[in-house]
């Protein structure tokens, strides 16, 4: 698609070389995240819609598949809409259409998406949607602690934005095409940053979109401009600073990356270390059939569960709707009674008798004794789990093979031995 554009990217190999590095590298532990899959599949529609910037007619059948690809890659995040709302804008202002085969295969994509969910799922938007609304705010972060964790993300698009206003008359007579691509992507990454500073968490994987997309601009301002700079430096005194501007930018988000994926490169290479692989030790070693962990952190459930085959004792895969719901309590000065977690989590724990059960004190949250606070029949099926083990913030606990006396069957829970693989909201609280 660049071919003939820029001599850095003049053929397929070092464009592909580039993305398939971008893709695979920047996530790191958080691969395959909806926003990584959204920063993927953007990429064919907005080179299409750059492509149409520059003149060329839009192939129908690229743009219908492209445009597909973005519906439903922003279908799994529908607030990121934002984003690409922007950057037709921006395209808008420079003579493009917004009504196109891309586009409006994109919007159809994300609609028919929609209406599969409501057809075939629809606790998702009765249920799960709701409890989200109600709870989710636990997590929050004020925009100022956001802002300052991403500040590389926001250093990143300043060197963008001066690299288009700055550079705009020499990329543009080397190429009108990387032009509008450096437009575009940028557009899109601040689309995106107001989009995860919006959502108000503090999780890196809602920077993915804003990263891919900046670091992906000031590559292509490199690939416009680089090739023979000396030569121009004489004739522009202010391109050096600019690429200065950009390298500086570009070394933070590879800092960065580095940063985040040392520890778990060094857990990769050194696996008995990890906190994962201990506890899937444990859990073999112990020939525990039924586990839980009392955290915040999913991935002391997830892969653990996945790789051990042992039953996850609770319909949440963490703690988090437990401290949504002791954030809405202080919100509100009650436990709200729609939500009952605290029941929910208890009814899980007494049902399914984890012979395992691990607790994290890494944040200081005291899970277990909200949950004693909360229900007697909790405290009493507790007093028989005994402390085995204990590393990286983290205390390990057996039960003696007593102390779980199972509800009887309901109408809503007919058989005490199901394993909860599946979400499900209508489980009575406890008494």
């Amino acid at each position: 698609l660049l071919q003939g554009r820029a001599a850095l990217f003049a053929h397929r190999a070092p464009v592909f070389a580039v993305l398939g590095a971008l893709l695979l590298l920047l996530p790191g532990v958080e691969f395959g995240q909806r926003e990584h899959l959204l920063a993927a599949a953007v990429l064919p529609y907005l080179v299409l819609l750059v492509r149409g910037l520059d003149g060329e007619a839009e192939p129908r059948t690229q743009a219908v598949l492209a445009g597909i690809l973005a519906g439903l890659g922003c279908a799994l995040k529908p607030n990121y809409a934002l984003a690409f709302l922007l950057m037709e804008v921006v395209a808008v202002l420079r003579g493009h259409r917004m009504i196109r085969w891309a586009s409006v295969s994109a919007g159809v994509a994300m609609a028919v998406y929609g209406l599969t969910v409501a057809l075939f799922a629809p606790a998702f938007f009765t249920k799960a949607v709701p409890l989200a609304l109600a709870l989710y705010g636990g997590t929050d972060a004020t925009a100022l602690h956001i802002l300052s964790a991403g500040w590389r993300v926001l250093l990143g698009q300043a060197a963008a934005l001066l690299l288009c206003w700055g550079s705009a008359a020499s990329i543009g007579r080397r190429s009108p095409f990387l032009r509008h691509l450096l437009l575009a992507l940028t557009a899109f990454a601040i689309g995106s940053t107001l989009v995860f500073v919006l959502q108000g968490k503090l999780w890196f994987y809602h920077r993915l979109p804003a990263i891919a997309t900046t670091v992906l601009a000031l590559l292509v301002w490199a690939g416009a401009m680089l090739p023979g700079l000396p030569r121009r430096w004489s004739t522009d005194r202010r391109l050096p600073w600019r690429a200065a501007f950009a390298a500086v930018a570009l070394l933070g988000f590879a800092g960065d990356s580095y940063a985040r994926m040392a520890a778990w490169v060094d857990s990769a290479v050194t696996s008995g270390h990890s906190a994962s692989v201990r506890l899937e030790r444990l859990i073999h070693r112990e020939h525990a059939k039924t586990y839980i962990a009392f955290s915040e952190w999913i991935a002391l459930g997830f892969p653990v569960v996945n790789d051990t085959g042992v039953t996850w004792a609770s319909r949440f895969d963490s703690m988090w709707a437990l401290k949504g719901e002791m954030w809405r309590a202080r919100q509100d000065g009650r436990t709200p009674k729609a939500w009952p977690i605290r029941g929910w989590v208890v009814h899980d724990f007494i049902t399914y008798c984890p012979a395992l059960a691990v607790v994290d004190t890494r944040k200081g949250e005291n899970w277990v004794g909200v949950l004693i606070a909360a229900n007697p029949e909790f405290a009493r099926a507790w007093s028989h789990y005994r402390q085995i083990d204990a590393f990286n913030g983290l205390r390990v606990l057996k039960r003696d093979g007593a102390g779980c006396t199972p509800p009887p069957p309901t109408p809503d829970n007919p058989s005490a031995a199901r394993q909860l693989t599946s979400t499900r909201w209508d489980t009575p609280e406890m008494p």
